[in-house]
């Protein structure tokens, strides 16, 4: 068997020691600030300058009805299986035609973590995430939503919801 000798770094090097009296690290990182001092600024004043969106963006959901005015979701609740957060709670109750209907549906936008499952389980495109991203809420429960308040997101907004499906229709 042969033996290897290590060489051990040393713990103590003059020119480190040097340097950090030099403050070169100092002079660097001001070197690059100046470089960047004059040049034109990126920064993006946000309530007045909006930059751009992806069309895929997921921001609040909404609820959406058919022409007819009839709500669309059928209380499949294949979206409150595949959430990973658990912040949808759906409760349902069958009409006297037979239709199966939700009576509640609520969302907890504090849990939710936007990953656009819900939407993608949907077979009717009841819900989906619009590209609203200025909501806010002051306490806990302002960013739980009943099924009264997604409904009236999705009225609000359909025209532009309806616009964005179709734009990305052909990508699914």
């Amino acid at each position: 068997m042969s033996t290897q000798t290590l060489n051990p770094t040393p713990a103590f090097s003059l020119k480190d020691f040097l340097s950090s009296f030099a403050l070169i690290e100092l002079f660097k990182g001001m070197a690059i600030t100046g470089k960047y001092m004059f040049s034109r600024k990126i920064t993006v004043q946000f309530p007045e300058e909006k930059t751009p969106l992806s069309p895929r963006f997921r921001g609040l959901h909404a609820l959406r009805r058919y022409e007819n005015g009839e709500e669309r979701c059928i209380a499949c609740k294949l979206c409150e299986a595949v959430c990973p957060a658990l912040a949808i709670t759906i409760e349902s109750d069958q009409r006297t035609d037979g239709t199966r209907r939700t009576t509640r549906y609520d969302i907890d936008l504090t849990k939710c973590i936007f990953c656009g499952f819900c939407e993608e389980s949907c077979p009717v495109d009841s819900i989906v995430e619009t590209h609203i991203l200025e909501y806010h809420g002051e306490k806990r429960g302002d960013l739980y939503f009943t099924k009264d308040m997604l409904l009236a997101v999705g009225d609000r907004y359909e025209p532009e919801i309806a616009a964005r499906k179709a734009q990305d229709a052909k990508y699914r």
